[in-house]
């Protein structure tokens, strides 16, 4: 076992440096990666059986309850691409027909955000991403691709799941919002991006942090505007804030699931229209290609275009399966995910998102 335990080592630092190579990465990877590597019979099978399921294995949701009982929904409802070519037109037929979603609600850990205030703290974040990870590619989910709704966890978990599957030779697919979300505004030519973030976000640079490792060029400027009443009051904050910064903003990503773009873009039409000194300079700022970017749709778009491109869909014909967990102590002291009814889902928890 220790040879192993050594063998694990090196190859975790050869990885890690290969990587560095290509750009700034997070630390060392967690003691849990190793550790699990290591152990051939049980946690690390689990990782190296990891995305073989092909078209038949789950699509997982894993972060804080509202994230993911919200996308599931959205995921469950979505119709707007032809199922059978692909082209952007309803056809009164799911988009994800056939598809079983399993929403493992993080209850354990959350809220995410007390994590950021320690590097002790962001390492338990990071090992949270690993555990979810391994709920995701157990027997009863085998999924085939892992979606962490958390813009936290995009910054904080990704590279130490991704170097997990380096080392055991899984191949499951990872998504989140945040990458998501900028790839969609670099593809539509965004290169000065804006993000609506909260606070959290903001001061952990989620996003700046992912656009460098992307290896994108621009700038990326998370701001948390000034708190209003409403939120085109909020936006002018937010538009005041980076207006500061001299730069043009190509595109703004709202962080966070459920933000409706339509006021904002009914406030940056008054803006345009209107004729004080302050909204002229906003006008100059934002160009006639500017866009909004909701990651709930960012996320929905992506995972379509990928389970097509890659011919992952199950075709089966029935709705959208939902299924619900939460994460919980064992008895042994350990962490497990549970299974619950929709029915018990829907009485306890969805009142906490709406």
């Amino acid at each position: 076992m220790k040879k192993k335990i050594i063998l694990f080592a090196a190859l975790v630092a050869a990885f890690a440096a290969g990587c560095k190579e290509n750009g700034p990465q997070p630390r060392p990877t967690v003691p849990l990666v190793l550790s699990a590597a290591s152990d051939s019979s049980g946690l690390g099978s689990i990782a190296a059986q990891a995305g073989h399921v092909g078209s038949h294995g789950k699509i997982v949701l894993f972060g804080e309850r509202s994230e993911g009982i919200g996308l599931a929904r959205r995921f469950q409802s979505m119709d707007k691409m032809d199922n059978i070519d692909g082209r952007e037109k309803r056809d009164s037929l799911p988009d994800f027909a056939g598809e079983t979603f399993d929403v493992i609600m993080d209850v354990y850990n959350e809220p995410y955000a007390h994590f950021m205030t320690t590097e002790a703290g962001i390492d338990s974040l990071r090992e949270a991403a690993v555990r979810g990870a391994l709920f995701a590619w157990d027997s009863l989910s085998q999924a085939k691709l892992v979606i962490f709704t958390s813009s936290l966890q995009a910054a904080n978990g990704l590279f130490d799941v991704d170097t997990l599957q380096q080392l055991t030779g899984g191949q499951c697919r990872l998504m989140t919002p945040v990458h998501e979300s900028i790839k969609a505004a670099v593809a539509a030519g965004a290169k000065d991006i804006a993000v609506w973030a909260s606070a959290p976000v903001r001061d952990a640079k989620v996003y700046e942090n992912v656009f460098e490792e992307m290896g994108l060029e621009g700038s990326i400027t998370s701001i948390t505007p000034d708190p209003a009443l409403d939120v085109c009051t909020e936006l002018r904050s937010l538009f005041r804030q980076y207006r500061q910064t001299g730069k043009k903003m190509d595109a703004l990503i709202l962080d966070g699931f459920g933000m409706d773009p339509a006021p904002l873009w009914s406030e940056i039409s008054l803006i345009r229209r209107s004729s004080t000194e302050e909204e002229d300079a906003f006008s100059a700022m934002i160009p006639a290609s500017f866009n909004i970017l909701e990651p709930g749709a960012c996320i929905l778009d992506a995972t379509y275009a990928l389970l097509r491109r890659e011919n992952l869909f199950t075709h089966r014909i029935h709705r959208p399966t939902v299924r619900f967990f939460i994460t919980e102590e064992s008895l042994e002291g350990g962490l497990q995910k549970v299974p619950l009814s929709t029915q018990y889902v829907h009485s306890q928890y969805v009142s906490y998102i709406n």
